[in-house]
Order: C-alpha cells, then structure tokens, then sequence
C-alpha cells in the first residue's frame, strides 16, 4: 500500500566547487538522516565521483541515495540526471567528460573539487573544469540520459541563470523531459501561476544544496510503496496510485 515518503532529489557534495567542503557524502548522509529524508539524489556538476560513496553511506541509514549528474548543456541549461544503478551514472561520466569544453579548474575562482571516501578523506581532486557547459544540446543531454534509463529533469526552472526558461525563453515542445524542478526560491503556487502553460510536466521542489543548512529546506513528498528509484519513476507518472504530494 503506497505510504509517503521524503526526498531532496537535487544535493550537491564537495566535488562541485560551488558547493562548501564540508558538504562530504558522509555529513550529508547525517544531516538528510537528522531531517527524516528518504530519499535523496547526489546531483554534481558534470561528475559523479561522489555518488557512489554517498549511496553505501546511505544504505546504512536506511536512505536511498540515488546516484545524479546535473548537466550544463551548450546552452547553459542545467538538467539533472537520476540513475537505477551507479553504473548507469558512471556511463554517463564518460560521455560528459568526453564533451566537457576544455580547460582546467580555477580552484581561486570556482573553488575546490575533492573526491573523498566514507571517512571524510580526500582521496584526490577532479582538475576538469566541471563549472563549465558541455558540448551537448540540451535535447542530447536529456536524449543521452533516456539512453541509460535514467530520468531528465529541468533544473530550477524558476530562475534566470542555467534555468531551461530563462536560458532558452521557453521549454521546447519536443523536448521529453520526466519532470520539471523548482526551486525553493518561489512557492508551488507562485510556480503554477507563472508556468501554467507547462503545467502537463511533474513537478518537484528540491533544495539544490551547495552547504548543509540548505539540505531539506524544501523537499518533494512521493506517495510510493517503497523508497526505490522504480518507484519514483511510477510517482512522476502518477500510475498505480503512486504520486507527488507537494
């Protein structure tokens, strides 16, 4: 019988230099466990070099953290990617890395980029320049996530910078994204007001958090039968009485 559960399906670690260094898969574990999340997503920029360390962590805490990517496309549009399976995420690293426009971080001007283990240890630093756009249209990057399986959903379409509507001035027609994702800048309601004529797309609210106050300050409610990522595929679809509590 579906049951509702919590989930912040957009979280970045320490690997994303705009995100604190704190933010550590093992202290986002703590914090998303402390708030009674369920679910959570790791989403950093272009990599996904943290993710896996993040869901073991998790498991232990009985949260399913499900492995992400958010994807600046050519047009400076961030997408979000979710993954059954860390592998499938992994499979999308390469092709994203292999697209990345060339350069090395600025750590001065962008921050650090750590990957680190379930200590908090640092295992290395990433030297790509993850701040930066990829090479793929926006219709290749949702296109390139359907490939794995994976769910394509607009980032923070409220706002103005790497947001689809105010990068673009509209969502393409033929553009097959899962859900659309606002953020915790604007209410639901001010959100359906202004984007009403997208109102065909799911929506989620997610925190988007680059430091561990932000973690949960707005989360999706998912009326599921457990807290798996087959599950909240059937939530954003809204079959077999699975849905999206806002």
């Amino acid at each position: 019988m579906p049951v509702e559960f919590r989930a912040d399906l957009h979280i970045h670690t320490c690997l994303s230099p705009c995100a604190e260094l704190d933010m550590t898969p093992y202290r986002i574990v703590e914090k998303a466990a402390s708030l009674g999340l369920n679910i959570i997503a790791i989403c950093d920029h272009n990599s996904v070099e943290n993710a896996e360390v993040t869901t073991r962590l998790a498991k232990e805490k009985g949260i399913n953290a499900i492995p992400g990517i958010e994807v600046t496309s050519f047009e400076e549009v961030h997408i979000v990617g979710l993954f059954r399976d860390i592998n499938s995420a992994l499979r999308i690293q390469d092709i994203i890395y292999e697209n990345l426009q060339p350069g090395e971080n600025d750590v001065d001007a962008f921050g650090y980029q750590v990957i680190v283990n379930e200590n908090d240890e640092v295992l290395g630093f990433n030297n790509r320049l993850l701040i930066g756009a990829t090479t793929l249209s926006v219709s290749k990057v949702v296109e390139t996530i359907h490939s794995f399986d994976g769910l394509a959903i607009a980032s923070h379409i409220d706002r103005e910078g790497f947001g689809i509507i105010g990068q673009l001035g509209f969502i393409p027609p033929d553009l097959n994204l899962d859900a659309l994702e606002i953020s915790r800048n604007i209410t639901i309601d001010d959100a359906k007001r202004r984007f009403g004529e997208y109102r065909h797309f799911p929506c989620i609210t997610s925190s988007d958090a680059h430091e561990l106050s932000d973690i949960g300050k707005v989360s999706t409610g998912l009326f599921m039968e457990h807290s798996t990522f087959d599950e909240l595929c059937l939530a954003l679809k809204g079959v077999k009485g699975r849905k999206i509590i806002l």
